[in-house]
C-alpha cells in the first residue's frame, strides 16, 4: 500500500500454535521460533476483514479435535482483526502513485529494424546496460522490449536510454551527448551509439568564440537541441538554444542569422545540410577580374 501498488483491500496474518498433554491444551497466537519447535502446531491464518484467503499447518501429534480447530480459527480471526485495524490506521488506502522505489516491469515497443541497436555488438550494449541501470532486458523479435528492475528510477532510466538508443531524433527533441569529433567549424555530438550529430561553433555558446575549445573539449557531455535532420539523415544541433532557453523556431532563426553567407566557416558550417554555402559569394563573381 505504500508502494502505491492497488489492492481490493489489506491483508494480515497470524502464526498460531498450540500445546497438548492428551487431555488438556493451550492455544497460543503469534507463536515464536521456541514455541514453534516444542510445540505440537504450527498453524498460519492469513485473510481480510472479509475472511480466510490462506491457511497453512504442521502438526506433530496424530491429530486435533474439531473443537480445538474452531477455537484456533477464532483465535486467528481476532488477532488478525486487531493487526488489520493497526495497519489501517496506519495506512487507510494504497497511494495514488507507485513509489518511485517500487520495483517495475517496463515495456517498450520499437521498430523491429532498431533492435539491433539495443543490442549491439555482440551483445556489447544491451550488456552494459543491464550493468550500469541493475535491470534485466528482454527483446522480442516484434519489438517488443521488457525492462525489470528492483530499482524503479534505473528501470526508468534505462527505459529511457532504449528509446533513445531506438528512436530517429526529431527537430525540437534536446539529447545528452557526448564530443566525439572537434573541428575548425564545430563539433560533433555523439547522440545514441553510431549517432551523432553537428553543432556549429556559433551554436556552442552565448558569446562569440574564437575557437571551439574556449567552450567544448573531447568527450565534454553537453546538452543540444536537433534543430535539423536532412534527407540523408544528417543532424544539425545547437548546444546555444538550450543555453538560451529557445523554442525550435527561435533556434532556427538564431542559426541561420548567425551563418556567414561566404569564406571557409560558413562553407564548413553549411555542408552538413547543402552545398549553397561552399560557392562562397557566388560564380559570377569570378569572371569580373583578377583573382586576388
Amino acid at each position: 500500500m505504500d508502494c502505491g501498488v492497488p489492492i481490493k483491500r489489506p491483508v494480515a496474518g497470524v502464526a498460531m500454535g498450540l500445546v497438548t498433554d492428551g487431555t488438556k491444551h493451550a492455544i497460543l497466537s503469534d507463536i515464536q521460533g521456541l514455541e514453534d519447535h516444542l510445540g505440537d502446531m504450527d498453524f498460519k491464518v492469513a485473510g481480510t476483514s472479509d475472511g480466510i484467503t490462506a491457511l497453512q499447518m504442521d502438526i506433530k501429534i496424530s491429530g486435533l479435535d474439531m473443537n480445538i480447530m474452531s477455537q484456533a480459527l477464532e483465535q486467528a480471526r481476532v488477532g488478525r482483526m486487531e493487526i488489520l485495524d493497526s495497519m489501517l490506521a496506519t495506512i487507510a488506502a494504497p497511494r495514488t502513485e507507485l513509489s518511485k522505489f517500487a520495483p517495475r516491469m517496463l515495456t517498450i515497443k520499437v521498430d523491429p529494424e532498431k533492435i539491433g541497436a539495443i543490442i549491439g555488438k555482440g551483445g556489447a550494449t544491451i550488456r552494459g546496460l543491464e550493468e550500469e541501470f541493475e535491470v534485466s532486458v528482454d527483446i522480442q523479435d516484434d519489438g517488443t522490449v521488457f525492462v525489470a528492475g528492483v530499482d524503479g528510477l534505473k528501470a526508468e532510466a534505462a527505459l529511457e536510454r532504449i528509446h533513445a538508443l531506438s528512436h530517429d531524433p526529431e527537430p525540437g527533441e534536446i539529447f545528452t551527448g557526448k564530443v566525439v569529433r572537434i573541428t575548425d567549424f564545430g563539433v560533433f555530438v555523439e547522440l545514441t551509439p553510431g549517432q551523432d550529430g553537428m553543432v556549429h561553433i556559433s551554436q556552442l555558446a552565448t558569446e562569440h568564440l574564437q575557437k571551439v575549445e574556449d567552450a567544448v573539449r573531447m568527450g565534454d557531455e553537453v546538452m543540444v537541441m536537433v534543430t535539423d535532420v536532412s534527407s540523408e539523415g544528417k543532424i544539425r544541433l545547437s548546444r546555444r538554444a538550450v543555453l538560451e532557453g529557445w523554442s525550435l523556431d527561435e533556434a532556427r532563426a538564431q542559426d541561420s542569422a548567425r551563418k556567414p553567407s561566404g569564406g571557409p566557416r560558413g562553407g564548413n558550417g553549411g555542408d552538413r545540410r547543402g552545398g549553397g554555402d561552399r560557392r562562397g559569394g557566388g560564380g559570377g563573381d569570378r569572371n569580373r577580374g583578377p583573382r586576388r
